[in-house]
């Protein structure tokens, strides 16, 4: 099976054909045409299946036909937030960003600590999330941030599609689980697909290094975001560090779809 086999968009194709990557993972063939049907998800998966790349290749395309998304990704840990917004812009590039465009998709990617920080900071709206992913409850669970989790649900609205990710499934997180999900598609990845992504030749992306030169045009979409920029977002990035050059309006912009990475 290939990647346009699974309803992807051929400019989303493209870009991860431009990385070299020749076939989908399992988990990729099982999530990705779900996410695109609007289907509820809750996927049960080992470490390094091609997990994150399952609900960011579907997700590029919905946004690309409705720019009034309005996404949340909650993940377990700052390092995984960065992870996820640099293969947003890397898997986003072939698609189109209209700089006059004020009312377009909103991505915000966060722990649930950094994300109730903001809230309280009135610098992030949620009120309006169309999709939810969550990035591994279960170890959302181990960081202690279970609590978060459920003071996050209690803000966002009740009708969304929602997407769920585990590395296994525990009773303490069930509870949870019941409030975020109804009547989910439940997949389940077996343990001897851990590290698949080596096997099917999907190497890690690398971002552009800070020293590359962009393209006049580039440059000027960038100095144009980067004016629109929330000082308090920048300072809470900050704290966090979570806040870097690899993604430079990580949680910052909310007119823009994502990073632009070179």
């Amino acid at each position: 099976m290939s990647f346009s086999d699974l309803g992807l968009n051929e400019k989303t194709i493209q870009a991860i054909t431009d990385l070299g990557y020749e076939e989908p993972t399992t988990v990729q063939k099982d999530v990705i045409p779900s996410i695109l049907e609007g289907k509820d998800i809750f996927t049960i998966a080992p470490a390094a299946c091609g997990k994150t790349c399952a609900y960011i290749f579907p997700l590029i395309d919905i946004i690309s036909k409705n720019n009034t998304q309005n996404i949340l990704i909650i993940t377990a840990d700052e390092k995984e937030s960065v992870n996820v917004s640099d293969k947003f812009a890397i898997f986003n590039k072939y698609h189109q960003i209209n700089d006059e465009d004020t009312t377009g998709a909103n991505v915000i990617i966060a722990t649930p600590s950094l994300l109730l920080d903001n809230i309280k900071e009135n610098t992030i709206d949620i009120s309006n999330i169309n999709i939810l992913v969550v990035d591994d409850i279960n170890l959302i669970k181990k960081n202690r941030q279970l609590a978060n989790l459920e003071k996050i649900l209690e803000l966002l609205p009740a009708e969304k599609q929602n997407i769920v990710f585990t590395t296994r499934r525990s009773k303490e997180t069930q509870d949870t689980l019941d409030k975020i999900l109804k009547t989910p598609a439940e997949i389940k990845i077996d343990k001897n697909k851990e590290s698949e992504v080596t096997e099917v030749n999907q190497n890690e992306p690398i971002m552009p290094s800070s020293s590359e030169k962009p393209q006049k045009e580039k440059r000027s979409r960038y100095q144009k975001r980067v004016q629109n920029q929330d000082k308090k977002a920048i300072d809470l990035a900050h704290r966090y560090k979570i806040f870097g050059k690899k993604t430079p309006s990580f949680l910052l912009d909310d007119t823009t779809l994502v990073t632009i990475a070179d």
